[in-house]
């Protein structure tokens, strides 16, 4: 089955006084790289979000940010009264020994001093982590159909790209009638030279002969490719993962077209080649964005 690595995935729920936003998005990788952004009161849990999303999205570079947002009129935010006064009256004091008798910034440089605004915090409570990630599961879900809508849309594509393949590979036959006669031309040329000139070693004539068909005999790398592109449907189709497995597929299709190119030795069935590597590298550009 095709799932695309790329996606993305949004869920809200309200928790009373809170507001709980879960984004979640990935990209192609070629393992799981995880980057988490939780708030400070959730931070504990970090290690049990990374386990739970590598369990459930495999592989992809992933982002998860998860935001709160206090929805009551109660600010969590106080300021520590008695340590403002002290440095303000301190501070004040030196500006008037300075000479400085304008105290129009002093709150403001007051407030931004160490331990002046005071935030509160609450213990993290079971029952509201649970919800929290019900929250984190109903985004993951909406990733996974993004990637799976991806999928498909690569599974056509992966489809159409390897049936050409197939169609230029039965296009080879075209061609090989007339390859095969210059091939026996050049040969039987060959042969009448060393003949007439009787200098010859018959042992070593018959060697190289047997390398010279060897070396210009496609017929093993047509058989293979056809087995290659009719795997690569297959595991296509199968259950589960399967990007890396169609990756390995398509190196081994990309080594039988170089073959063939290089013993190809015909002009029609080299551009036949050449269109058959274009087509490739299209599919080895997606394989790289397949889980």
């Amino acid at each position: 089955m095709v799932t695309s690595m790329t996606g993305y995935g949004k869920a809200t729920k309200d928790l009373g006084s809170t507001k709980i936003t879960v984004q979640i998005k990935s990209l192609n990788s070629k393992g799981m790289d995880l980057n988490v952004k939780l708030p400070s009161i959730y931070r504990e849990k970090e290690l049990e979000v990374r386990s739970m999303l590598s369990n459930l999205l495999q592989r992809g570079k992933v982002d998860l940010i998860l935001t709160t947002e206090n929805q009551d009129d109660s600010s969590r935010l106080s300021i520590n009264t008695k340590l403002f006064k002290s440095h303000y009256h301190t501070l004040k004091k030196l500006k008037t020994e300075l000479g400085d008798t304008d105290p129009s910034d002093l709150i403001r440089l007051v407030c931004g001093l160490p331990e002046v605004m005071v935030t509160e915090t609450k213990e993290l409570d079971e029952s509201e982590w649970k919800e929290v990630v019900s929250v984190i599961n109903e985004a993951v879900k909406e990733l996974e159909a993004f990637r799976q809508q991806e999928g498909d849309t690569l599974k056509e594509e992966f489809t159409l790209r390897v049936t050409t393949i197939s169609q230029l590979l039965e296009d080879v036959k075209l061609y090989e009638e007339d390859r095969i006669k210059t091939v026996r031309e050049r040969i039987t040329k060959h042969l009448d030279e060393l003949i007439s000139a009787d200098n010859y070693d018959k042992d070593r004539l018959e060697q190289e002969l047997v390398f010279y068909m060897e070396k210009f005999d496609v017929t093993e790398e047509k058989v293979r490719l056809k087995g290659h592109c009719e795997y690569f449907i297959e595991t296509m189709n199968e259950e589960g993962a399967q990007g890396k497995k169609l990756g390995f597929i398509s190196q081994e299709m990309g080594r039988e077209i170089n073959t063939l190119g290089s013993k190809a030795n015909d002009s029609n069935i080299q551009k036949l080649v050449v269109a058959m590597k274009d087509e490739l590298e299209k599919i080895k550009e997606q394989v790289l964005n397949t889980l």
